[in-house]
């Protein structure tokens, strides 16, 4: 289910000429029993709301005030969002015979063309308030307090993104709380101003319009309206012929398989900057520890402590936690039977809220191995919206494979690794013979297109730095830099980039400007470091410094910057 919650407005939208006709009480009853939760978004004041409305008690939550009070129905709580204005103001106002005049716990309301005489009044006792507008209502409250913030304090106490969310409205004040939320409705007698921004513009009026959406909410999820919800579809890259290639944020399932070097790394990376910069919550599970020091994300487990579940879960309630599991202490064969439990726990969170948004399941042939029984793990029909990244597809369980529906493939052999997906799902795709792509390019099949096409894949504004600790510290093995130097005289082995640093203060000249105008360095970071910023950054400095001392110095700076305290 990807929406859990209907946010409405009261006038002008659920209700005509103030009240709520029954019938269409009937549909606020009908939303609430298919499992979803129910938001009042009013500019009224609560008194006022609920001697109008008896039967607000249906709603989970009332935002009142214009988004500057929240209520619980159910327990009677109530929680402001700013403070009561001052009486110094309310005076003013009164003094200047501004009527009608209402003050509520937080706002300030009248009507035009009482503005500009509000205007003065705020100036005048040096206030930093702000006017919103409403049909001709003119509300009164503190910076940044509207629809929009009292929406989002009101989904975080039911722990629901806004991406979980549909809004639907009629005036100007509801502007801020629909382009907040993932799908955005217009009524039909809403401002043409408030129609522009919709994803939709109901064909009834009023409360009727509010039960058309709920009907196709229960219906089918608002599946139909996907198309019209390009602004939150993910950029990946861009296609050959110069178009954008995204995808929606939800419905899809992606496998991403490659070499080691071949850039996943760096696809991967910019993946998630697009979730986090989108605000989508994704849950990243670590076989390896090389996300520990992803910046914004919390971290359960490390390379001694294995991750709880439960504490897992706990921050996954909170919608804009994003979070990764490293299972590096759990031993290789207990891998699969332990995601198979945070599975089972993710997917129960996920029929509550609709997040985590994004599972993603890096070396995902130590968490669905094909030698284990499908039967063994708890996969729904309709599981979706995951990531799962490998070196060789015919390491996973060929029937999870199956539930992909977009396949990326990168390094020098990308036509082979989309033929072995056909196969081991049993699709015949048209697939490119001996296709060559260059550094940060992709092969990508989606199962709604008839195509398999090239793009070249965004780029991330920071790389992730993956075996970080075997790099710098570790044994590189074959993967080890040589110093040879003119004529092969020397044959020195670093086996890490410290080693690396400690031989290259020690060498000749020679042998490090022979390295150097080879651009030796940069093609090792690049291409068995797997630094893409390291190798771009030395590459720059081999091409511009031919001084050994100077270009040593600069090069050894980089590895220090990056690789002095390893995760």
């Amino acid at each position: 289910m990807r929406y859990h919650v209907l946010a409405t407005d009261y006038d002008g939208t659920l209700a005509k000429d103030e009240r709520v006709a029954p019938d269409i009480i009937e549909s606020l009853k009908r939303f609430k029993s298919s499992g979803r939760k129910l938001i009042l978004v009013t500019g009224r004041e609560l008194e006022d709301m609920q001697k109008l409305f008896p039967e607000h008690t249906l709603f989970d939550l009332i935002v009142a005030e214009n988004g500057a009070l929240i209520y619980h129905p159910a327990t009677l709580e109530e929680r402001l969002l700013g403070e009561r204005p001052p009486e110094a103001f309310i005076q003013k106002l009164k003094d200047q015979n501004v009527q009608p005049l209402s003050v509520g716990r937080v706002i300030v309301a009248t009507w035009e063309p009482h503005q500009g005489t509000v205007l003065i009044a705020i100036k005048e006792i040096g206030l930093e308030y702000q006017i919103i507008f409403n049909k001709g209502a003119v509300m009164i409250l503190p910076p940044g307090i509207n629809k929009s913030k009292g929406l989002h304090e009101a989904l975080k106490e039911l722990g629901i993104s806004e991406h979980n969310t549909v809004a639907i409205g009629d005036a100007e004040n509801d502007n801020a709380m629909l382009q907040v939320t993932e799908c955005a409705v217009a009524v039909q007698n809403a401002l043409p101003q408030v129609k522009t921004i919709a994803d939709w513009t109901t064909t009834n009026h009023h409360g009727e319009g509010v039960t058309e959406l709920i009907d196709q909410i229960i219906k089918d999820d608002l599946i139909r309206l996907d198309k019209n919800l390009s602004r939150h579809h993910l950029e990946l890259g861009q296609s050959f012929d110069g178009s954008v290639f995204g995808i929606s944020p939800y419905g899809n399932s992606l496998l991403l398989a490659g070499t080691s070097g071949s850039g996943k790394t760096t696809f991967v990376a910019a993946f998630l900057e697009k979730l986090m910069a989108k605000q989508y919550q994704f849950c990243l599970i670590d076989p390896e520890g090389d996300y520990l020091d992803l910046a914004g994300v919390i971290t359960i487990g490390d390379t001694n402590q294995p991750p709880v579940i439960e504490q897992v879960i706990k921050l996954l309630t909170k919608a804009i936690q994003n979070t990764v599991v490293c299972i590096l202490a759990i031993p290789l064969g207990d891998r699969p039977a332990f995601f198979n439990k945070l599975l089972a726990a993710v997917i129960e969170l996920r029929k509550d809220t609709g997040h985590p948004h994004f599972i993603i399941m890096e070396e995902a042939h130590h968490l669905v191995p094909k030698e284990a029984a499908d039967s063994s793990f708890n996969f729904p029909e309709d599981f979706k919206n995951f990531f799962v990244i490998t070196t060789k597809p015919d390491l996973i369980s060929h029937t999870f494979l199956e539930r992909v529906n977009i396949a990326i493939m990168m390094g020098q052999s990308p036509d082979q690794f989309m033929a072995e997906f056909a196969s081991l799902v049993h699709l015949e795709l048209d697939i490119p013979e001996n296709i060559v792509l260059q550094k940060g390019e992709a092969l990508v099949w989606q199962k709604d297109q008839h195509k398999i096409l090239p793009f070249r894949c965004s780029m991330p504004s920071q790389y992730l730095h993956r075996h970080k600790r075997k790099y710098a510290t570790g044994d590189m093995g074959s993967n080890s830099f040589y110093f040879k130097g003119p004529a092969n005289k020397l044959n020195l082995k670093a086996n890490n980039l410290m080693t690396f640093v400690q031989m290259g203060t020690g060498i000749d000249d020679d042998t490090w400007q022979y390295h150097l105008l080879q651009k030796d360095f940069s093609k090792w970071f690049r291409e068995s470091v797997n630094d893409e910023e390291l190798a771009m950054r030395t590459e720059k400095i081999e091409e511009q410094e031919r001084n050994a001392a100077v270009s040593r110095k600069a090069i050894f700076h980089l590895i220090h910057e990056l690789y002095t305290a390893p995760a």
